[in-house]
């Protein structure tokens, strides 16, 4: 199976990587590609691989893309350039002080996806990053 997590954050990736852990079967069968889409922090981009190396080592065969432009477009193009066979995004951006809505990215990305997306559930983290 090949994932294609779509994420902003480091709180994003880890609601992903909780959600993939019981479904992952191992590296010669899994795949996980994280896409981060540039936003003129590359530092975020790569926390968000970080912590993606941390808590998938082992479980799963890991890489990672960085692409530029729109979000949803980006989501969209990769899940076809990729192969990949199931999308996991969260509902909104996983920065601290973010609305608790669906967000006009996942909108978007659910309406226009020829796989299956899986939405996982953020909790609202406060502006200074605390629970």
């Amino acid at each position: 199976m090949h994932y294609l997590v779509a994420t902003d954050s480091v709180h994003t990736t880890a609601v992903a990587c909780d959600y993939l852990d019981s479904r992952l079967d191992g590296p010669g069968a899994d795949t996980v590609t994280l896409l981060t889409v540039s936003a003129g922090d590359a530092r975020d981009a790569g926390d968000a691989a970080n912590v993606a190396r941390a808590r998938l080592a082992g479980r799963a065969t890991l890489a990672t893309r960085t692409r530029d432009g729109d979000p949803a477009e980006a989501m969209l193009a990769a899940t076809d350039e990729l192969g990949a066979d199931v999308l996991v995004l969260g509902p909104r951006s996983g920065a601290p002080g973010s609305d608790t809505e669906l967000g006009s990215t996942a909108r978007t990305v659910l309406a226009r996806a020829s796989i299956p997306a899986v939405v996982v559930p953020l909790e609202r983290l406060d502006p200074d990053g605390v629970e």
